[in-house]
């Protein structure tokens, strides 16, 4: 127990992250700990006792649905004002008594700060991670091409799988409640080769979530407009159930994004979103945990947080809840604490509250159509940055988890964290579906379950560490 708080789990977040990977805020892994709100302060008078402490809110988005000033100049004002906006915000960002650079992974965003940041600062830092162990994740040739157009003083540092092993328990043990969003461990790596070099970064942060530059936009978009195709995704699924995808190859990643369309196009505006945004369902979840939890209270829980998102939600009240729910848990957590455990400062460009505020008063058809995702972005950037950027597939980073899992981290998994004795003494988790999981992660199809094992890894590490 600490500050008087007693050390009890919040078994709601322990549902909201095994589906998740991260725990929304304001709740946290304990059930009397609170996260401060984005855009919020705590006020309080000193002597006094906690119940005259009060959360205050400085900044909020703007819903568009809500606002009363939508911006009506037309497409080619717009563009003309985003650029504006966007570069008052690098240069602002650019002020610095301390070296400084930027991260430059090679798509669309980060290269669009670098493009603004290169015209005010000569021979610029930028800094990419290659992976020379998965090809098809390794984007520093496109960064290598904005980093020539610019004359940038450029670094790559080349990666192995090795490398992102031996830095995992490091990044395990920073975490001071469960967070699997595996790619902190790509950033950990560029964020410590960095600090080497500056003491502040520039990164792309925020663009896909404002301007729909997920794939899961595109997916919601093909439901919202293109019903025929919806349709025979539907249609063919049962038909692809014997092939359940993975992401380490082009075409199971396909099956797998098939597949997920599939699962969510038939729901409701929120549950499409909570489906596509996590790794399990509920029933998935319910037989996996120990513990009956009242699920009236976990279903309110998820409602507030996904109140938004209603019958009548359209595609920016989707980017809005992206904005609240995934970037300010997920993308920012990740790239905050990982820069953090590094002395490493990340100034995010993309997130100045006069670039939000106008992008959110943009109509969604600026953002994504039948032909283009963050299309308002690439076009108004596009002359900026070298033509082979707009001719490449999306995707993030992957971590060789499955490798791992069946490697190196067998024995983790076999015989200490998810062992039948932890688990027993542990009295979370349910053993026999545990089993389940292992057995079918060591198959011959494994489908996408080493997100759900990792997850769990990353849980029983941090329990072990301060629970156990």
């Amino acid at each position: 127990m600490a500050a008087g708080i007693p050390r009890i789990p919040d078994r709601i977040s322990i549902l909201n992250y095994l589906q998740l990977n991260y725990i929304p805020g304001p709740w946290s892994v304990f059930e009397n700990v609170r996260k401060l709100k984005p855009g919020h302060y705590l006020h309080f008078k000193a002597g006094t006792d906690n119940s005259l402490l009060e959360e205050k809110r400085f900044y909020e988005i703007p819903n568009q649905n809500e606002s009363s000033t939508i911006f009506n100049g037309g497409y080619a004002a717009a563009q003309l004002k985003l650029r504006e906006l966007l570069d008052a915000s690098v240069q602002r960002r650019l002020i610095a008594d301390v070296p400084l650079g930027a991260f430059l992974s090679g798509g669309i965003d980060s290269s669009i700060i670098v493009a603004l940041a290169a015209q005010h600062t000569q021979h610029l830092n930028t800094f990419s991670i290659g992976f020379k162990d998965e090809p098809m994740y390794d984007e520093t040739k496109y960064a290598k091409l904005v980093a020539e157009k610019y004359k940038t003083n450029h670094t790559v540092f080349s990666l192995s799988n090795n490398d992102l092993y031996g830095n995992l328990y490091n990044v395990l043990d920073y975490l001071d409640e469960p967070f699997a969003d595996s790619s902190a461990l790509a950033v950990n790596i560029l964020s410590m080769h960095t600090r080497k070099h500056v003491t502040v970064a520039l990164s792309g942060d925020g663009a896909d979530e404002m301007f729909a530059g997920y794939n899961k936009h595109r997916a919601e978009w093909m439901v919202r407009n293109r019903n025929f195709f919806t349709g025979s995704v539907k249609a063919i699924a049962p038909l692809l159930a014997p092939f359940e995808g993975a992401r380490n190859s082009p075409l199971s990643n396909k099956i797998r994004q098939l597949h997920r369309f599939a699962d969510g196009a038939g729901l409701s505006n929120a549950d499409r979103y909570w489906r596509w945004c996590g790794f399990s369902d509920e029933t998935e979840i319910n037989s996996l945990v120990n513990f009956n939890e009242d699920s009236s209270a976990y279903f309110k829980r998820k409602n507030e947080i996904l109140k938004p998102l209603g019958a009548g939600a359209t595609m920016n009240d989707l980017l809005y809840m992206d904005m609240h729910m995934v970037l300010t848990n997920d993308m920012l957590v990740k790239v905050d604490m990982m820069s953090m455990a590094n002395s490493l400062e990340v100034r995010v460009p993309f997130l100045d509250y006069e670039v939000v505020d106008f992008a959110f008063k943009l109509p969604s058809k600026y953002k994504i159509d039948g032909a283009s995702s963050k299309k308002i972005l690439r076009e108004t950037f596009r002359k900026d940055l070298p033509e082979e950027l707009f001719h490449r597939p999306k995707h993030g980073f992957e971590v060789p988890l499955l490798k791992w899992f069946r490697t190196d981290l067998k024995s983790l998994i076999t015989d200490d964290l998810l062992s039948d004795a932890f688990i027993d003494r542990q009295g979370l988790f349910n053993i026999q579906e545990i089993s389940r999981l292992k057995q079918r992660l060591f198959s011959s199809n494994p489908g996408e379950i080493e997100a759900r094992v990792w997850g769990l890894i990353v849980f029983q590490f941090w329990w072990k560490k301060y629970m156990d």
